[in-house]
């Protein structure tokens, strides 16, 4: 995949029946399905099933098993709930005879009410001064552990500019905290707000669980932990365009028992807050 209509045509699923959809799989690198593309094709399904032009606000999700990028992949959604003003759809993942994931989503209708928003860190570098993901392959490719350069290497419909390089041969504890830039490939005008952020859902799984692994970056790195998305939960503030740099500004508060907990601000360059992100991941020590 190299642009935003590559991604949208393996976003938006073939329909089987109202309530029934199946979807196809592309590797971002890992020999599993990306967590981020079962969670926007499963919005996708859910979104389809709302006639009443109600906007997605919140979905929170569960990955059960890890998804064969072979086999197709079924979407069942059930119609929890039609109320006067919120929409709730349960969407079940199968491949074969196994449920791989779980996901509920809540559709408001649109309406007039009180606004707020914490701000944007300031002072962060722009992403016309940075090196993206691209440029760092290029550059420093050779220099690059053979696995994290073979995920470079596979094209992609984003572009990810991390306002802080993490070099990971060097051996020292960070903070944790990431703020990284990303930008649609292609053409990405005259998207509808239900497509946008089922786009956005996909993205949302990118980067996330760094933040996790920064604090014990003098001892773990990808090649010696064992890492896998539990749960991600996101909620959907305001309406807005992929026709500029976005910033997924991430934390995590907490690591513990084998699992690490991340959460994340998505904002537009102005500064507006347009979503926000929870994930708990595995983090397990590979003990050799």
């Amino acid at each position: 995949m190299t642009t935003v209509n590559d991604l949208l045509s393996l976003l938006v699923l073939e329909k089987i029946s109202n309530t029934e959809f199946n979807g196809v799989s592309k590797t971002i690198g890992s020999p599993i399905v990306f967590g981020g593309q079962v969670l926007a094709q499963a919005i996708n399904a859910a979104s389809r099933t709302i006639t009443n032009h109600r906007v997605l606000h919140s979905m929170h999700s569960y990955f059960l098993e890890a998804g064969n990028l072979e086999l197709p992949i079924t979407y069942n959604v059930s119609i929890v709930r039609d109320g006067g003003s919120f929409s709730v759809r349960r969407v079940t993942a199968h491949q074969k005879e196994r449920t791989i994931f779980i996901l509920s989503a809540s559709f408001h209708k649109k309406e007039a009410g009180y606004d707020h928003q914490i701000v944007m860190k300031p002072g962060l570098k722009q992403p016309e001064n940075l090196l993206g993901w691209t440029d760092i392959l290029q550059q420093f490719g050779d220099y690059l552990p053979k696995s994290l350069k073979a995920f470079f290497e596979i094209e992609r419909p984003v572009e990810f500019k991390p306002t802080e390089i993490v070099n990971p041969l060097d051996k020292k504890d960070l903070p944790p905290f990431s703020d990284v830039w990303f930008k649609l490939k292609g053409d990405a005008k005259n998207l509808d707000l239900a497509t946008k952020q089922q786009i956005l859902t996909y993205i949302s799984d990118y980067n996330i669980l760094s933040s996790v692994l920064y604090p014990h970056a003098s001892k773990a790195h990808w090649g010696n932990t064992q890492t896998a998305s539990l749960d991600h939960s996101m909620w959907y503030f305001r309406d807005f365009d992929f026709d500029d740099w976005l910033l997924y500004s991430m934390e995590s508060p907490s690591a513990s028992n084998a699992r690490g907990f991340a959460r994340g601000n998505i904002f537009t360059r102005e500064g507006k807050l347009i979503a926000s992100v929870a994930q708990e991941g595995l983090m397990r020590p590979i003990i050799k």
